[in-house]
């Protein structure tokens, strides 16, 4: 069978919301237009010259049966957990976390001058794995490979392949592509996608077409892409820089509930079960952990982000 281009299925607009604490995002997966794409849950876009829309940050929250990937282009996020880590993410960085059996956590921006600008990504867990040790693969801007892809194109691999190159995350379930695309004006950009997984791009600067239709389409928009062996992306008048990501799907069922994702609703009840009695966090924490933290989450309205 020769290769085959994928075609664009949907394309989605971001919506507005506003989550943590008052931070202000522009939601695509987890919105009123797109509730899941098999195996990803959720994709904001923080991006904002105020520092009001986002200094108010992700104050301490719980997650379980999902992984969370945060991606920066602009601005720091400090953040640490209920297990003793801490840290700063910063331009250029990614923080791949698996939850797992359950993790408290905070993130609060802080800006480099006044602009905030990056992107974070819901994983679904297979069910073997919701209850599985929490773990963290962070990496420096130094320690995410940057190769020359397709016409003149920049592409920077966080996980998967790109030009024979292979991105830092590893060892996650659905054998992820995260890619951070920059076509030049004019220029045609074609990767090979695994058939059956799900993909998409998020167009964030400037316009291209993303199939073999031809159809323009214009930053900010989630492309979602049929199945295929490839895709194939061609800047406009100007540069095109987008998200490249893939993964496969799970076909598993899903309960949400905030930010635990499981596959059955008794699963959630246990989880809210757990952060009442305090026994929510499973791992031995390496420093005391708060415990004030669960009535909060008890009140909140479901399908919150958290």
């Amino acid at each position: 069978m020769s290769p085959q281009i994928r075609d664009v299925e949907r394309m989605v607009e971001p919506v507005m919301v506003s989550e943590g604490a008052g931070v202000r995002l522009k939601r695509t997966i987890a919105s009123r237009k797109l509730d899941y794409l098999d195996p990803f849950l959720l994709l904001d876009h923080f991006g904002s010259d105020n520092p009001a829309d986002y200094l108010a940050g992700f104050p301490m929250h719980p997650h379980r049966g999902i992984e969370t990937v945060t991606y920066m282009l602009e601005g720091f996020v400090r953040h640490k957990d209920s297990l003793g880590n801490a840290g700063t993410i910063g331009p250029g960085d990614v923080q791949w976390m698996t939850a797992g059996s359950g993790i408290m956590h905070e993130e609060m921006p802080r800006p480099d001058g006044n602009r905030m600008y990056g992107f974070q990504l819901w994983v679904n867990l297979p069910a073997k794995r919701k209850m599985t040790r929490p773990r963290y693969q962070e990496f420096a801007a130094d320690k995410i490979p940057e190769v020359e892809g397709d016409g003149g194109s920049r592409v920077r691999v966080v996980a998967g392949e790109a030009a024979g190159v292979q991105g830092p995350v590893r060892e996650i379930a659905i054998s992820p592509t995260y890619l951070d695309v920059e076509v030049p004006a004019r220029s045609t950009f074609t990767h090979p996608v695994e058939r059956g997984h799900t993909a998409f791009a998020y167009a964030f600067e400037g316009q291209g077409s993303f199939g073999p239709n031809g159809e323009v389409i214009s930053a900010l928009s989630l492309v979602i892409y049929g199945d295929g062996d490839r895709v194939q992306v061609r800047a406009g008048k100007e540069p095109l820089r987008f998200l490249l990501v893939s993964g496969k799907p799970l076909h598993e069922p899903v309960a949400r509930y905030g930010p635990f994702v499981m596959n059955t609703r008794e699963e959630i009840q246990q989880a809210l079960h757990d952060l009442r009695d305090g026994t929510f966090v499973k791992v031995q924490p390496q420093t005391e952990s708060d415990s004030w933290y669960g009535s909060a989450l008890l009140d909140r309205k479901e399908g919150d982000r958290g």
